[in-house]
Order: structure tokens, then sequence, then C-alpha cells
């Protein structure tokens, strides 16, 4: 565990250490900032029942932070190693490839969380000054945070994935945007409810979108949330194959 810990706290160093970790701090504030505004303004035109995370999540803003920062966060976590040299290095050290693996996407991970806390100093300002203070219900938010962190985990180990794939950062980032945005995809694949066949069945549990709304509304459902961490899981996993098949190279 003490190696764990170690290459965790170097990964997530690393974020703070470099020009792209702060970019994509700098952005995903000014995304979140702009929802902020345009939820400040549709909260004056008129009275609302949704919770505020509900209001937040339906502008689109959430799926356009995913889909863009998490390749940004991935690409460097073995693409780099490779590139540099370091990742032979890495192999000959009394560290197991569970470990690197487990502590490369645990400090993707944090980080990633990280990005997202101005979204609760937006909703802790919002319950200060509107009036309707109901609509900010605590478990709502606690819950559109566990959604952020199960979608986050998958979308993450699926960037470590492709990260493993290659020694080029832009090529992991394009490999992980692109099978980021087709997992999205796939969830406009069954938009026919009366589809009665397996295919349709088996596709319409990877709606993601309904899925996340379902969180930021409040309710947690245990179907989604074993789909995320089984998903995180293969994802992790093949990462490991690929990672052990360098050692061996």
């Amino acid at each position: 565990m003490r190696a764990y810990w170690a290459l965790t706290r170097r990964e997530l160093a690393g974020f703070f250490l470099s020009i792209t970790g702060y970019v994509i701090i700098a952005a995903t504030a000014f995304l979140l900032g702009l929802s902020f505004v345009i939820l400040l303004v549709n909260l004056q035109q008129e009275p609302t029942p949704m919770p505020v995370t509900e209001i937040f999540y339906i502008k689109g803003f959430f799926w356009l932070i995913l889909l863009l920062t998490v390749p940004v966060i991935t690409m460097r976590l073995f693409a780099l190693e490779k590139y540099s040299g370091t990742f032979e290095t890495l192999m000959t050290t009394p560290v197991s490839e569970v470990q690197l693996v487990a502590a490369k996407f645990t400090a993707a991970l944090a980080f990633y969380m990280i990005i997202w806390l101005p979204l609760l100093g937006c909703l802790l300002i919002v319950r200060h000054y509107s009036n309707q203070t109901s609509m900010l219900d605590p478990g709502a938010v606690g819950s559109t945070f566990l959604g952020i962190l199960l979608l986050g985990s998958v979308f993450i180990s699926l960037g470590c994935f492709a990260s493993s794939l290659t020694r080029s950062q832009g090529t992991a980032a394009m490999i992980s945007l692109v099978c980021s945005i087709c997992l999205f995809l796939v969830s406009y694949l069954t938009q026919d409810q009366s589809a009665l066949d397996w295919q349709s069945r088996t596709l319409a549990y990877l709606r993601l979108p309904d899925q996340m709304n379902d969180f930021v509304r409040g309710v947690v459902d245990t179907r989604p949330v074993v789909l995320y961490l089984s998903l995180t899981f293969l994802f992790l996993f093949l990462t490991l194959r690929v990672v052990e098949s360098r050692r061996w190279k």
C-alpha cells in the first residue's frame, strides 16, 4: 500500500506541476460559471419546481465538460511514461502492475473531482440568495456528485485504457474522446420504448443521460451504480492486461 499511495501522490502532483492541469481547471470553471449565469437567469424569469441540480444538468454543460476534459486528464497517464522512457524504468521497480494501474486511476479520478468543486460553490450561492431554498435539496446535491463520481470513473478508466495503448498523448486523447462519444451516443439507439428484443433491452441499460438525470433529481438506483462499477472494472482490467504485456516485451 505504501507504493500505491506514493505513486498516487506522484501522479496527482503531476497535474498541478504542468500547465495542462491549470488549463483544465480554468476551462471547467469557465463552463460552470457560464452555466451558473444561465441558471440564475432562468430562476429570475419564472418559478420552477425542479431542483437546481436538474436545471444545471439539462443545459448540457455537464456532458460537454465530461467528454472534453476526461481525455485530456487521462492522455498523459501511460503515454507520457512511454514517450519519456520512464515506463520501462518504472516496470523494474518493486511495484506491481495492479498498484500502478490503481494509482494512476485514483489520481486521475481525484483530479477529476477537484475540477467539479466550483459547482458546489455555485449551488451554495444559489441557496444563499434564492428565496426558494427548498429547490436545493442536500440529498439531490449528494446524489448529483455521486453520479458525477461514478460516471466519471467509467470514462476515466476508459481513458486509462486508451493511454496504455500508445506512446502519443494526442493519439490517446483522440482514442478516448472517440470511444467516449460512441458510448454516449449508444444512449440514443434505444429511443423506442416499445422495443422488446434483447438487443434493445441491453442497450437500454446504457442510456447514460437518463440514468444521470435520476441522480440529479436525488434518485439513486442500484442498477446504474452496478453498471458504472462494472464498466470501470472492465476497462481497468483491460488496462492491466496491456500493462502486463508491456512488462514481458
